[in-house]
C-alpha cells in the first residue's frame, strides 16, 4: 500500500459521511441486524477497505463481524475483521514512506526504524486470533458497561512480520528492565482523555512469538486493524495488540498508566468471577484468552430435517491449543467427541465437525472444548463487572421435523 492508496482511504472515510466524526452511524446503514440481547439492534455499515459490517460505535468506530463470517473458513477474510478502537483520533495522514517506530528508554542504541527497515528484518509467520476483551459482552446478565457485542468482536488470521525479540536484541536491552511500553499514532481528541499506551512484562516481550505484523493475510494490513505496524501477541486480548504502532519503550518500573492500572482489570481468583452485582476485593491486568468453542452453521432457532444433522465450528484458546471438541444434542445430558480439523498452530481457530441424529422436535445443541492445558468450559456463565472474557457453553436451540 502507498501513500496515495492510504490517504484516498482516508478521504473516502471521511468523504463518506463522516463516519469518523459523525454522531450517529444512521447514515450508513443499509439495514440492521438484532443481535440476541436486549436493546440488540444494530445498524450495518461500510467502511472502505471493510464490507458490510456490524456497526457498534463511530467515533470512535467499533465494528463487529457478522457471525456468519466465521462459517466461511477457518481464516477471517481482512474485509471482515473486527474493529476496535478507544481513542477516536485516527492518524488519517500516515505516510509509510516516512513512517518509523521508535525504539528508547532502557536500551543501549536508541532507533528509529522505518517501514523498510522493519521489512528488511528477517519476518516470521504466526495463526494467531485477536479477541476483544469485551467479545460477547452483550450476553452478559445482569447487563454491564460498555460495547454491547454479540460474539463477533475475534478473528483469526496469518501474521506476518518481525519478532519483537529482534528488535530489542538490537537496540540492546539494558540490565534491569522489567516491561516494555507501547504506543500508537491514535490518539485522544480532549486532553482530558489518557493516551492509550499498553505494557508486556519483558520475559513475554522477548518471548519470540510477539510480533511487530506488517501484513495480514498475505496483504498490508487494513488502515482500520492497524496500517502499516501494529502489535500482535498471540493469546492475549486485543487489548495488547496496539495498532499504528510507533512507539516502544522499555522501562525499569511496572507502568501504571491508565489503560493498566485501571482499565482492562479482571478478578484476581481461578475464574476471574465474582458474583454477579458484586466488585472484586483484588483485581489484575486481563491477560490470555480463556478457551471458547462455538457452533457455526447454525443459528438460533432454525428448523432443520430430522435424521442426521451435520454441525460444524470453532474453538481456541489461549496458546495450550485444542485438545478436542464435545458436542451434545440433548442440552448436555450425553456428549460426543467432535472430529478435530486441520492444526494451524496452537494461536489458531481450529475447526471441528461431527454429525447428530435429531428427532423431530425441539433440541439444544452445545460444543464445549478443552485445551491441551486440561482446561475447559464452564457450563454456567460467569460474571465480571467489566463484561470480560465470557466463555460459557453456547447453547442453539434448533427445530427438527
Amino acid at each position: 500500500m502507498n501513500r496515495r492508496t492510504v490517504l484516498q482511504a482516508g478521504a473516502a472515510i471521511i468523504a463518506g459521511g463522516g463516519a469518523f466524526g459523525g454522531s450517529t452511524l444512521a447514515g450508513f446503514a443499509a439495514e440492521s441486524v438484532t443481535l440476541p440481547f436486549d436493546n440488540g439492534e444494530r445498524p450495518i455499515v461500510k467502511y472502505p477497505q471493510k464490507r458490510p459490517m456490524i456497526g457498534v460505535t463511530s467515533r470512535p468506530p467499533q465494528l463487529e463481524t457478522p457471525f456468519a463470517v466465521f462459517n466461511e473458513g477457518v481464516i477471517t477474510p481482512n474485509d471482515a475483521f473486527f474493529v476496535r478502537y478507544h481513542l477516536a483520533g485516527l492518524p488519517l495522514d500516515i505516510d509509510p514512506d516516512k513512517f518509523s517506530v521508535e525504539i528508547k528508554g532502557k536500551v543501549d542504541r536508541p532507533a528509529k526504524l522505518s517501514l523498510a527497515d522493519i521489512r528488511r528484518m528477517p519476518a516470521v509467520e504466526i495463526v494467531a486470533v485477536n479477541q476483544c476483551s469485551g467479545n460477547s459482552r452483550g450476553f452478559f446478565m445482569p447487563r454491564v458497561a460498555g460495547g454491547q457485542t454479540g460474539n463477533g468482536a475475534m478473528g483469526n488470521a496469518r501474521w506476518r512480520g518481525v519478532p519483537l525479540k529482534a528488535v530489542l536484541d538490537k537496540a540492546g536491552v539494558q540490565a534491569g528492565a522489567k516491561q516494555v511500553v507501547f504506543g500508537g499514532m491514535d490518539g485522544p481528541v480532549s486532553d482530558r482523555t489518557p493516551d492509550f499506551a499498553k505494557a508486556l512484562d519483558i520475559d513475554l516481550a522477548r518471548n519470540g512469538e510477539v510480533m511487530l505484523a506488517y501484513s495480514m493475510n498475505g496483504k498490508d494490513l487494513p488502515f482500520l486493524n492497524g496500517f502499516p505496524l501494529r502489535l500482535v501477541v498471540p493469546g492475549y486480548y486485543g487489548t495488547y495488540w496496539l495498532k499504528h504502532l510507533n512507539e516502544i519503550n522499555v522501562v525499569d518500573n511496572v507502568f501504571d498508566g491508565f489503560w493498566m492500572k485501571t482499565a482492562y482489570r479482571i478478578p484476581d481468583n481461578d475464574c476471574h468471577c465474582v458474583e454477579p452485582g458484586t466488585a472484586p476485593k483484588a483485581t489484575i491486568p486481563i491477560n490470555r484468552f480463556n478457551v471458547r468453542s462455538f457452533i457455526t452453521n447454525m443459528t438460533d432457532g432454525a428448523k432443520v430435517r430430522a435424521g442426521s444433522v451435520a454441525l460444524k465450528g470453532i474453538a481456541f484458546d489461549g496458546g495450550s491449543g485444542i485438545k478436542d471438541v464435545a458436542v451434545s444434542a440433548d442440552g448436555g445430558k450425553t456428549w460426543e467427541q467432535a472430529r478435530l480439523g486441520k492444526d494451524l498452530g496452537k494461536y489458531s481457530f481450529r475447526e471441528w465437525s461431527h454429525s447428530v441424529k435429531l428427532a423431530a422436535g425441539a433440541h439444544e445443541l452445545k460444543a464445549r472444548a478443552t485445551g491441551n492445558d486440561g482446561k475447559t468450559q464452564p457450563m454456567e456463565a460467569t460474571w465480571n463487572p467489566a463484561g470480560y472474557m465470557r466463555n460459557v457453553v453456547e447453547t442453539v436451540h434448533v427445530m427438527a421435523a
